[in-house]
């Protein structure tokens, strides 16, 4: 079955020809059987851009979606944060129902729009942000 994403079956896109059934196959000549093939192979790279083609334009499509309901917002000085947990600082003995941030953190300074230098509630300041 075609994908929706390339329009194409994952088929095709692999070992260039189309499958069928016995029954489809028949007898053909071999001098025709060996055009066809020639001119398959032919357009068997065309095919396989314009599924990538299809695909990307699919994806950036889903992404448009996606993003059209985030609502950015930035963070100024003095706004409280919470900082996401390492995989291997988190405890193991909590398994899932575990934290998965730390914090809360203040943000003191900006150093540019992803970077903070931020103090716990205690005014620590945090190093490595």
């Amino acid at each position: 079955m075609p994908k929706t994403s390339t329009s194409e079956a994952s088929y095709s896109l692999v070992y260039e020809t189309d499958a069928v059934i016995p029954v489809e196959v028949g007898e053909p000549s071999l001098r025709l059987s060996n055009e066809s093939r020639l001119q398959d192979l032919d357009e068997v790279e065309e095919r396989r851009d314009m599924a990538h083609v299809r695909m990307v334009a699919q994806k950036q499509q889903a992404e448009r979606y996606y993003n059209k309901k985030v609502k950015v917002r930035s963070l100024k000085l003095g706004d409280y944060v919470l900082k996401a947990k390492a995989q291997i600082a988190k405890d193991p003995n909590k398994g899932k129902l575990g934290t998965n941030w730390d914090g809360p953190y203040k943000i003191m300074s900006a150093a540019n729009k992803r970077a903070f230098q931020s103090e716990t509630m205690e005014g620590k300041l945090i190093q490595n942000n």
